[in-house]
């Protein structure tokens, strides 16, 4: 089980999903979740945030079975309680991501936009979900903007090219296909495998191709 959630097993398993699609967080929700759970058990646990860890771990058990509702209701007071220990940061992150998959993406805003983490992926996903929300609620703008920070936020393999290809598709969405074509260029020059998961050549070519009206 924990094999299966190791970074490298995450990866894996996100660049095989041929599914992508703008407004999608489910991705970047499970992959999160998996990195939260290998982050609990090598790093985050420490004696003075004991407690508060084992009050999101509990949440984790009603995530895992989808019960979005019981999670809910098991972190709403939690969070609260714990608000600004490392479990009550993780808490309210969990909690964001069970409001959005109720579509109540303001609550989800405001969760997220409180997470208060060191850690890099965990703070990464958190600026990128609330792309998502913005996104579903077809603020464009904003979504764009979040992303390109997601992407920006610590140049990796993963992380980058997943929120470079969103803000590729918010661009065009919002006839930024300059933009757009840029964002798609920078992912097939310095993510290759990335690229040649999502044939990014065809983003390339229709969004280069395309003129303002």
């Amino acid at each position: 089980m924990v094999e299966d959630l190791s970074f490298d097993g995450i990866k894996s398993k996100f660049n095989s999903n041929k599914n992508f699609k703008l407004g999608t967080y489910a991705i970047g929700g499970i992959l999160a979740l998996g990195l939260l759970y290998f982050l609990y058990r090598q790093f985050i646990w420490m004696p003075s945030n004991e407690k508060s860890n084992d009050g999101w771990w509990v949440a984790m058990n009603y995530i895992a079975k989808d019960s979005t509702d019981q999670a809910i209701k098991s972190l709403e007071p939690f969070v609260k309680s714990y608000d600004g220990k490392t479990g009550g940061e993780v808490g309210q992150y969990l909690l964001a991501t069970q409001y959005m998959k109720k579509g109540e993406f303001k609550k989800a805003l405001e969760n997220l936009e409180g997470v208060d983490l060191d850690d890099t992926y965990i703070s990464v996903f958190s600026v990128g979900l609330q792309g998502d929300c913005y996104s579903e609620m077809k603020n464009y703008d904003k979504a764009l903007e979040l992303y390109l920070e997601a992407a920006d936020y610590q140049d990796n393999e993963m992380t980058t090219p997943m929120y470079l290809f969103k803000a590729g598709l918010v661009a065009d969405k919002l006839k930024k296909f300059e933009d757009a074509t840029t964002f798609y260029t920078r992912i097939q020059d310095d993510y290759p495998a990335y690229a040649s998961q999502k044939t990014i050549e065809k983003y390339i070519s229709r969004s280069s191709s395309n003129k303002v009206k």
